[in-house]
This record gives C-alpha cells, sequence and structure tokens, in this order.
C-alpha cells in the first residue's frame, strides 16, 4: 500500500482506515458500513500482504460530509420548481 501523507489527514474530520481481514467479502463489507454513515473513498479492491494472514483494505472518509451528499443534492428536486 502507497503511504499516508499529510494531505490525507490535514484538517480535522479526515481519516485514513485499514481494515484487515479474512476474506475479501469481509473486508468490503466493513467499507459498506462506512459508508453508510460517512463521506467515504472506497478502495476497489483489497490487497495482500506476502507472509500475513488474510487481505487489506484502505479507505478514506471524510467525517465532515454526510454519505453521498453530492450525489443528494443533485437527485432531490428543487421545493421550489418541484
Amino acid at each position: 500500500m502507497r503511504e499516508i501523507t499529510d494531505a490525507h489527514v490535514a484538517e480535522p474530520g479526515l481519516a485514513v482506515v485499514e481494515v484487515a481481514a479474512a476474506d475479501d467479502a469481509t473486508a468490503l463489507a466493513v467499507q459498506e458500513l462506512l459508508a453508510a454513515r460517512c463521506a467515504i473513498a472506497p478502495a476497489d479492491r483489497t490487497t495482500r500482504v506476502p507472509g500475513e494472514p488474510g487481505v487489506r483494505l484502505r479507505c478514506y472518509l471524510d467525517l465532515r460530509q454526510e454519505p453521498d451528499s453530492e450525489h443528494q443534492a443533485v437527485t432531490e428536486p428543487d421545493p421550489v420548481l418541484g
């Protein structure tokens, strides 16, 4: 995995979460749980580290935003225009 940089945690509310799990399905399920609670830049896949058990996944969270806040703003009808 690439190194975590200052930009990833530059402000309060930004976080990097690394998940270690027995299998892909478990790691991706944890990521889905996080995505339901906050804005997230999800991982596309898990990785395996030689000599270490299970799989790894890293995702980036922004606790300052609601999940899918951009998507909701686009899809919700305008209260004035209908």
